[in-house]
């Protein structure tokens, strides 16, 4: 029938706890600033921490738990290392939730702003 989507079987509890420690990951608004940083391209942590306006020990540790997740990926180079986004997922679910909250704003918004 066109228009019908197949349905997925149900994933396992095991599944869900993966996709749950993603979510675990993704929701601390420090990691979220690191990736946010992270979509200009390749940065060392010094870099990532002048973005971020984080300290380097806390910097690392959730770069640490993101690269963990298999979300972000590090490379030595010299005496730096340098983190990029490995997942190109993270691209799209942060364009759908921020996409998603920005529509959830401006309905809120209208019903708040007053007509002339």
């Amino acid at each position: 029938m066109a228009g019908k989507k197949k349905q997925k079987a149900p994933l396992s509890r095991e599944a869900l706890e993966l996709v749950a420690q993603r979510f675990k990951a993704l929701a601390d608004p420090t990691r979220l600033a690191l990736l946010q940083a992270l979509f200009e391209g390749e940065r060392t942590v010094q870099e990532l921490c002048e973005a971020t306006g984080t300290n380097q020990a806390n910097a690392s540790k959730h770069l640490a738990l993101l690269t963990d997740q298999g979300l972000l990926a590090r490379r030595k180079d010299g005496l730096f290392v340098r983190y990029r986004i490995d997942d190109p997922t993270v691209h799209a679910l942060c364009e759908l939730v921020c996409g998603s909250l920005a529509r959830r704003f401006e309905a809120v918004r209208a019903h708040l702003v007053p007509e002339d």
